[in-house]
């Protein structure tokens, strides 16, 4: 059964009641699956349904718009995220400065004991909520006393040599600032992926023999650091091929891009990819970004790229 999705909490038919977590769930990582699963748990042992109450946009893009993080996911794939684990509804709250200055008290009469009618809410112990963020797992509680939903604060995940590891969207957007694809990739449980239509470029790739879908990436996305990435590329068809990705300012053409481009050459592919919506899933860092001493060392580096990339991805494919 499709995950319901929830985007109006006044309008809720569904007299049905819910064990549930709140969060921006960003990148939906590892830790949240393991909050996800918890909740899953009780609301079996209540009898109840599961529910992810989310934000839209991320609070952050609100409270904060000049630091606001670069986002993880964007909600339509956040929204696949929570559906592949299971959950049968997640609610979709809209952020604005109204709900920025709502009270912790009319936050949760709102939207989970009138809309989701609460048997249990399960959070981060470092959840906060409200206005001023005067909420956090003591103010949750003493609000579950008085509305009859239980309260269970959830710690980090231990990694498998017992200490435990922040799982966390911040340490994975800092993982990928400094390219570090396999870590990234553990905190989130599956490679980052990028998405965007492809857009026409210069042709500069199609001129020197290395063809490339350039991928129109949103500036509110976390790329990883400029570099040459092997990755793998998804067609809106389902199909998978093996490329080799250049993140970067293409220092050997321009002396001062002002933003990173996502260029994906799509190992032994001919035909056309524009206008399609492409997802890009990095797998391995090959370099970092360089600039060439001309045209001809380019095509050369460009040339060992491409093979690299291609071990990688064969390897991949029995991992």
């Amino acid at each position: 059964m499709a995950v319901e999705i929830i985007r109006n909490a006044d309008a809720t038919s569904d007299a049905s009641s819910h064990a549930l977590t709140i969060g921006a769930y960003d990148g939906v990582h590892r830790g949240h699956q393991a909050v996800i699963r918890q909740t899953q748990q009780i609301a079996g042992r209540l009898g109840t349904r599961t529910a992810v109450v989310t934000f839209d946009p991320h609070p952050a893009q609100v409270l904060r718009p000049d630091s606001a993080p670069q986002l993880l996911t964007s909600l339509d794939h956040k929204l696949e995220l929570l559906e592949a684990t299971g959950v049968d509804a997640v609610m979709v709250v809209p952020f604005d400065e109204a709900r920025a200055t709502e009270s912790p008290d009319d936050f949760v009469t709102r939207f989970l004991v009138d809309g989701l009618g609460a048997k249990a809410v399960v959070v981060g112990q470092d959840f906060r909520f409200g206005r001023e963020r005067a909420g956090n797992v003591d103010v949750l509680r003493s609000l579950g006393e008085a509305n009859g939903f239980e309260v269970h604060g959830v710690d980090l995940l231990p990694r498998p040599d017992g200490k435990v590891e922040s799982i966390s969207s911040t340490a994975i957007r800092r993982a990928l600032d400094g390219g570090e694809i396999s870590t990234a990739a553990r905190l989130l449980g599956r490679n980052h992926e990028l998405r965007g239509p492809v857009v026409e470029g210069d042709q500069r790739g199609r001129t020197i023999g290395f063809p490339t879908a350039n991928v129109a990436v949103s500036r509110q996305m976390k790329m990883p650091a400029d570099a040459v990435y092997a990755a793998w590329y998804f067609r809106p068809d389902g199909t998978r091929h093996p490329a080799a990705v250049n993140i970067g300012k293409r220092p050997t053409f321009y002396q001062d891009a002002e933003h990173s481009l996502v260029e994906a050459h799509l190992i032994g592919f001919e035909g056309d990819l524009y206008g399609e919506e492409a997802r890009v899933q990095f797998v391995e860092l090959i370099r970092s970004e360089q600039r060439f001493d001309g045209i001809d060392a380019l095509k050369e580096q460009l040339k060992r790229d491409v093979s690299h990339a291609a071990e990688v991805l064969d390897k991949a494919k029995f991992d």
